[in-house]
């Protein structure tokens, strides 16, 4: 019966909501611009043009023309370009050129000029311990932060007085990670444990793990290569580019009311790359909704759990991913 009330009082909530949603949305960090060929002087003009779109979006409309090192930063628009192709129109008639952006590139370009961006990638949660067990501080931390604001990830520091219960890189639970996600609003948390001039990492990443171990002629150095680590591989696991509608099943628990439900919807839909979302059906705590993304349902529950609302969740029959809510 529980079941049944949620679903429907979620689903009048649903059309309570506002219509204008994601559908037809591409990434923040894609821009079509025309063209009148295919020569590289004409090319790489259109990167700045499409360049100068994508720094606006990103930094919520402000018009950037007068920061100091905007147009240093147009000029090297070709050396930030992850992915290109040509479109024509209908009947040949016209030519465009659509453009992806390297997303880090784009975030320190609009940090170097003093402005806030607002589409980066969620912080990374640094709780690193020495050889005693104590918390690292921010001093110590800083060649590790340093490396990972020069590849585009901001950090964040556990507070020292409430890690007595927090995971470790021996030992990080589900629940561990869901109560830091739900106090410091990220899925991303790397955990270090120092041994002298050696330490052992573990980074998680929305609820998977990936462990690793590293050693520095100093602990500058031992920290700068873990920040180059994590970038690396947090690359590989959110840097996914987008193509055509892509229709999956993604199954989410942990909805407790209608409230959760209609926040979920808004999450998803804020997410440039869904496109559509439709709820079919409600069981337990949880609900299996039908997606048109522009990402595999795999690579889209990664950037999600990524930012801290949703966790990855066990396996659910039917879904082609399965995420938990953070409340």
């Amino acid at each position: 019966m529980r079941l049944s009330r949620l679903l429907i009082v979620g689903l009048l909530l649903a059309l309570l909501l506002p219509t204008v949603h994601a559908q037809g949305q591409v990434s923040p960090y894609t821009v079509t611009v025309p063209v009148n060929d295919t020569s590289e002087a004409q090319r790489d003009e259109a990167f700045g043009v499409a360049l100068s779109q994508v720094l606006a979006r990103t930094a919520g409309g402000q018009d950037l023309r007068s920061k100091p090192g905007y147009t240093d930063v147009l000029k090297g628009a070709p050396g930030i370009v992850q992915q290109y192709q040509y479109q024509r129109g209908a009947a040949g008639a016209g030519m465009s050129l659509q453009v992806t952006f390297d997303q880090g590139a784009v975030q320190r370009a609009i940090a170097q000029m003093g402005v806030a961006g607002t589409t980066g990638k969620p912080p990374v949660l640094l709780l690193v311990r020495d050889e005693d067990g104590s918390v690292l501080t921010k001093d110590v931390l800083a060649p590790l932060a340093q490396a990972m604001v020069s590849r585009g990830y901001n950090a964040v520091l556990a507070d020292p007085g409430k890690t007595a219960e927090s995971p470790t890189v021996a030992s990080a639970d589900p629940e561990q990670i869901f109560n830091l996600a739900r106090q410091y609003k990220t899925g991303l948390v790397l955990l270090g444990q120092v041994h002298g001039d050696s330490a052992d990492w573990n980074l998680v990443s929305g609820g998977p793990q990936q462990r690793w171990s590293g050693t520095g002629t100093s602990s500058a150095a031992l920290f700068t290569d873990a920040g180059n680590a994590l970038a690396d591989r947090l690359g590989k696991q959110l840097n996914v580019i987008g193509s055509g509608n892509i229709d999956g099943k993604l199954w989410v628990s942990g909805v407790n009311s209608a409230m959760d439900y209609a926040n979920l919807l808004a999450t998803l839909r804020a997410d440039p790359m869904v496109r559509q979302v439709v709820t079919l059906s409600a069981q337990g705590d949880g609900m299996m909704l039908a997606m048109k993304t522009g990402l595999p349902l795999s690579a889209l529950a990664n950037n999600l759990a990524a930012g801290g609302r949703l966790l990855q969740a066990d396996a659910h029959t039917g879904a082609d991913a399965s995420l938990r809510w953070v409340h």
